[in-house]
């Protein structure tokens, strides 16, 4: 098995903290998320920071605050991705070459917040890097960072439906886009567990119709049971939907932390296993191989 979704630490929330210590850019730090996943019988790990926590990415990003038009929801978020945004790629990018070369079992990955004006400068901006795969995210509806609790008002004055149809809307564009090569998190919508007497299917097709036009590849995450919804993303029935589609899939523990790597990709594996799936998606150089679930991977050096 592959954990194809891992940071290096923690989301950093509040007043504006000092750059991350040194420590989280060491070999010494990637060797605990080997040891804990393959405690968990994970045998590769893909590490995929975000692309906004880069201090590089603001020039490209902008600031994702002044989309929102609410100045509550503009302040909130730019509260918390200031603080956030206090890693650099090139120290990541450089601890994750250093473990490669090292003999550790990892592959180079990045998190794309996607935006459609943007996303041309942030390919420009990530081009000259070795990448093995790109994630593709939405974490904010028109700068609104849909999934903090301190922004929960925004969903009583939109209402739960009028979310999610913005929601997929939005995923729909990225999976057309041809820009990744893999969505994850693909109902991260939910994260806050808003109720529906019914799950919201219908709003589902568009989205796998426009990632059957790239043929891109969707990720099953078990960082949804460590959240509020405490729930897999996505759901059995988007699960299903994606195999009826004939999309790849890859599994992400979402980890944020050593202890977290591997996490839950027991049940992923389950759940992918009961919709129909047998093999999952590998990426190394942005090159797609189909592999079974249970087989051990290529030499990561190949």
């Amino acid at each position: 098995m592959s954990d194809t979704h891992l940071h290096l630490y923690p989301h950093r929330k509040g007043d504006p903290l000092p750059p991350p210590p040194p420590e989280r850019y060491s070999l010494a730090h990637i060797e605990q998320y080997v040891d804990m996943a393959m405690r968990r019988d994970v045998t590769e790990l893909t590490f995929t920071e975000h692309l906004y926590r880069c201090v590089e990415s603001t020039g490209a990003l902008g600031n994702i605050w002044e989309r929102a038009s609410d100045p509550s929801i503009r302040a909130n978020t730019e509260y918390d991705l200031r603080a956030d945004r206090t890693m650099s790629m090139e120290r990541y990018v450089e601890v994750i070459l250093e473990a490669k070369r090292a003999g550790l079992p990892v592959l180079l990955g990045l998190e794309v917040d996607f935006f459609p004006d943007t996303i041309d400068a942030v390919l420009d901006l990530i081009e000259p890097y070795p990448w093995d795969v790109l994630l593709g995210s939405i974490h904010w509806i028109d700068g609104w960072w849909f999934d903090r609790a301190h922004s929960e008002f925004e969903w009583e004055r939109l209402g739960p439906r009028r979310v999610y149809e913005r929601y997929f809307e939005a995923m729909a564009e990225m999976a057309a886009s041809g820009t990744v090569d893999v969505i994850t998190h693909p109902d991260r919508v939910k994260y806050l567990r808003k109720p529906f007497r019914t799950e919201q299917i219908d709003l589902y097709g568009a989205f796998l119709a426009a990632a059957q036009q790239s043929n891109v590849a969707i990720e099953i995450n078990t960082g949804g049971l460590r959240h509020p919804v405490h729930e897999i993303y996505p759901s059995p029935s988007f699960i299903r939907m994606i195999h009826e589609a004939g999309l790849a899939i890859t599994f992400g523990s979402d980890a944020h932390a050593p202890k977290q790597a591997a996490w839950g990709l027991d049940l992923a594996r389950e759940e992918a296993a009961e919709a129909g799936f047998t093999h999952r998606a590998r990426f190394v150089a942005r090159e797609r191989t189909m592999v079974p679930f249970d087989a051990p991977p290529p030499s990561f050096m190949d």
